[in-house]
């Protein structure tokens, strides 16, 4: 059986919006696929603004945009969708934009409604993934190890860098998966105050010095000790991140923070004795990074095609559509700490 669907997908990083055209096929229990068309909207600087800014909006505000981006997902898609003549979608699949995520309050947000894509597109939707993990006591993420056991099992662990770090893999016969840091959410924050919008290759980074102080303190942090399934969100950098950048020169923190990075990457990796890593998301593509991550493990770390490294999430969130139109599961437990496996999203 072949499935045709788009995924969405708008990370904590503000890079843009990640628009994934994909072929599914289901033979037995073994699923494949194939990116047909892949697209970045970068966002105006308007949109980013905003969205950097939700967090502080009032309740009226933010249920405003929340509509207003809903619109806005679904003419970008209406625009994709006729740029390259597809036909035949069987459905949209939207993450949305994470505004707020404290699973241990019970509540997560991602905003961009389903039903202005669908007013807007015509084609069915699926969107809000997150909420019902929560609610059944998850951390409503990390959600794409779905994919990695379903598309990628090959490895022995997948890890995407994007606005934070996350890891999933197979333990005892079940598949786990964690946040393990924040990386660009922090790190493309640092680079604005050189008027970059990321560091290109970590070139910034290789000009500062590591600053040991810091790097202990952001090394002794509670979370990196906490045993998963567990998240990071936003909130948790604004209280125990930025804070500890104050007098500090802006090169030395990007130097350090780089090195924090691939400290925990490193660390997660060496802790479970891995031999194969699929790396992806935007952070991959941070040589500098990534070279301070080889230095410090034994593990063969994979880099896929660019198409694979930018696009990964955004085709396996399609993935998640497909399987909650089936009333397949596309959540587990063992990665979110929910109290079961289930079919997530709603279907408009």
């Amino acid at each position: 059986m072949i499935f045709r669907a788009i995924g969405l997908m708008s990370g904590t990083s503000l890079d843009g919006l990640d628009i994934c055209f994909a072929e599914f096929e289901k033979n037995n229990q073994n699923w494949s696929f194939d990116i047909v068309r892949a697209e970045t909207i970068p966002y105006s600087k308007s949109w980013e603004n905003r969205l950097r800014n939700s967090i502080y909006l009032s309740a009226e505000d933010l249920l405003a945009l929340h509509s207003e981006y809903g619109f806005y997902l679904g003419n970008a898609v209406k625009e994709f969708i006729d740029r390259h003549s597809l036909q035949n979608i069987d459905l949209i699949s939207s993450h949305g934009h994470t505004v707020f995520h404290q699973p241990e309050k019970k509540f997560t947000l991602q905003i961009g409604d389903g039903r202005a894509i669908k007013i807007t597109t015509q084609i069915p939707v699926v969107y809000d993934f997150r909420l019902q993990d929560v609610l059944m006591g998850g951390n409503g993420a990390p959600l794409v190890p779905i994919g990695d056991e379903l598309l990628f099992s090959n490895y022995d662990a997948c890890i995407n860098i994007g606005g934070f770090s996350n890891i999933s893999l197979r333990l005892n016969n079940s598949r786990i998966a964690f946040d393990i840091a924040p990386v660009n959410i922090v790190l493309n924050r640092l680079a604005q105050e050189f008027n970059q919008d990321y560091d290109f290759n970590g070139d910034l980074a290789k000009k500062g010095k590591i600053h040991d102080d810091l790097l202990k303190k952001l090394n002794a942090l509670p979370f990196y000790r906490q045993s998963p399934p567990k998240s990071l969100g936003i909130e948790w950098c604004n209280e125990n991140i930025f804070p500890l950048f104050n007098e500090i020169h802006s090169l030395d923190v990007l130097s350090t923070y780089t090195e924090h990075a691939a400290v925990q990457i490193s660390s997660v990796l060496q802790n479970y004795n891995l031999k194969s890593v699929l790396f992806t998301g935007g952070g991959t593509h941070n040589q500098f990074l990534i070279e301070k991550i080889r230095e410090k493990i034994n593990s063969q770390i994979i880099v896929p095609e660019r198409e694979l490294i930018d696009y990964k999430e955004s085709l396996i969130f399609a993935l998640m559509g497909i399987l909650k139109l089936n009333n397949e599961i596309n959540v587990f437990a063992s990665t979110t700490g929910s109290s079961s496996d289930h079919s997530s999203g709603l279907i408009i």
